[in-house]
């Protein structure tokens, strides 16, 4: 009897060690280091939808922003998280790149001021200061707000803070930021004490966007291993938003320095920005921002749009 009950456990973790050899490898790499931007993807990884996909995925944060999709282009992952601008500027570059997925299908960035400011309107910026941390889509952004109220970028002062955006308009040295993440920098002033008007880019003339995007190396479109990955996501934002505490608690304990009010807001805050299909994705939309892109002289040709995007559902 004894022999059978030693036979029987050898069995079972010879049965879970090839179950866990079955699972494929899938390397994605994130824009930056985990936060409530990847809720989605964490909520999946909780619940074992990737491992029920038969998928072992391994997420990575990277050094700088920019790498991921590089990276991917190179063949040393498998999919990269980006910006929908950035890859377009690096489809106009000839990075051998495709999006087949969404994860946050809205803009994030916005322009913000004081409440306690004077500044009640984009209007009201005439002769003002307005800190920055990048240029690009940041300042086109910004001219075409401007513009959309009467003004242009002659009319303001513009300041590289240099990412101190929150700093910086909270000492006073500037009146306004652009590029703030309405599901962060805006929630961190309100719990410093110093509540922000915000003015969304989408409601003042620039074209709306995906935040977050997941793009795949071109010569790879047809790995199964993504359509898997894609339907665990989209299950992982089903069970995010019907459980957005369950799934919180769970994450602040795998990252206890995340473990914070802002971040516990900011998953909250998030929720409404997830696609609900990660699949799915706006033509119209899409090239409606690479025109705009080409018009202010971000890309030189607006491509094709299965240049750009595919659905893999």
């Amino acid at each position: 009897m004894k022999k059978i009950i030693i036979f029987i456990f050898a069995m079972s973790l010879l049965m879970a060690h090839s179950v866990c050899n079955a699972n494929e490898k899938l390397v994605v790499l994130l824009d930056w280091f985990a936060n409530p931007d990847h809720a989605p993807i964490f909520a999946a990884e909780q619940q074992g939808y990737f491992k029920q996909a038969g998928l072992d995925v391994e997420l990575i944060g990277p050094a700088d922003p920019s790498d991921p999709p590089k990276l991917v282009a190179a063949g040393k992952a498998d999919i990269a998280i980006t910006y929908e601008p950035h890859f377009m500027e690096q489809i106009d570059q000839g990075l051998p790149l495709v999006r087949i997925g969404t994860l946050i299908d809205k803009p994030l960035s916005c322009l913000v001021v004081l409440k306690s400011s004077q500044i009640q309107s984009l209007q009201d910026l005439k002769h003002k200061q307005v800190g920055y941390s990048s240029g690009g889509v940041t300042s086109v952004a910004l001219k075409t707000m401007l513009e959309k109220n009467g003004l242009n970028l002659n009319d303001v002062e513009q300041i590289n803070v240099h990412y101190n955006l929150t700093q910086a308009l909270l000492t006073k040295k500037v009146d306004a930021v652009t590029g703030m993440m309405r599901t962060f920098e805006v929630i961190q002033m309100e719990l410093a004490g110093h509540p922000a008007k915000v003015f969304l880019p989408e409601q003042n003339g620039v074209p709306t966007y995906s935040e977050l995007i997941f793009v795949a190396n071109k010569k790879n479109i047809h790995d199964p291993r993504f359509q898997k990955f894609l339907s665990a996501l989209q299950k992982g934002v089903i069970y995010l938003k019907a459980h957005p505490e369950e799934t919180w608690t769970v994450f602040a304990k795998s990252h206890p320095e995340l473990n914070d009010q802002l971040n516990h807001r900011a998953w909250t805050a998030t929720l409404p920005y997830f696609a609900a299909n990660p699949n799915n994705y706006n033509q119209k939309e899409w090239l409606q921002f690479a025109d705009f892109m080409q018009k202010n002289g971000l890309i030189k040709k607006v491509q094709p749009i299965n240049e750009y995007a595919v659905n893999l559902g």
